[in-house]
């Protein structure tokens, strides 16, 4: 068994997925949408990893401010949580992810990849960096 990651934006979701020791997490890939409510192919393709790699949790990226407030993405994100419940019988958990995109661009800079190369790959990085954070808030929790 594994767990999800998810990094939910306009047009894109990165997704990354645990080891099944729960320690690390890996970019899966970036699913890609040409408009911003036609979700049933995105959640077609998030079904078939999560059979693929037998996940049994789902964390959400939530996009909150950095002063704490709920932005304007934030309803998406609650109902696009909604639609994954309802259509994987799983659990989705919110997880905050603040900045994961501006560390995942940082990292991709410091690796010399090129503006395309960083463009395609963000969002896929943007998940792994919200599940591992999850993954270690999970392991401090349980020592």
């Amino acid at each position: 068994m594994r767990i999800m990651g998810l990094d939910f934006g306009s047009k894109t979701v990165g997704v990354a997925i645990s080891d099944p020791l729960f320690l690390t997490a890996q970019g899966v890939e970036t699913i890609r949408r040409k408009e911003e409510n036609k979700l049933r192919r995105t959640l077609a393709r998030i079904e078939e990893l999560i059979l693929e790699y037998e996940v049994e949790e789902i964390v959400l990226g939530y996009p909150k401010n950095m002063n704490d407030t709920l932005g304007e993405r934030i309803e998406k994100t609650e109902a696009f949580k909604e639609r994954l419940e309802r259509r994987t019988g799983l659990p989705v958990i919110c997880w905050d992810e603040r900045l994961t995109t501006v560390a995942a661009e940082k990292a991709m800079l410091e690796g010399g990849l090129r503006r395309q190369e960083r463009k395609e790959k963000i969002d896929k990085l943007a998940a792994v960096l919200i599940l591992q954070g999850y993954l270690d808030y999970r392991k401090d929790q349980t020592e």
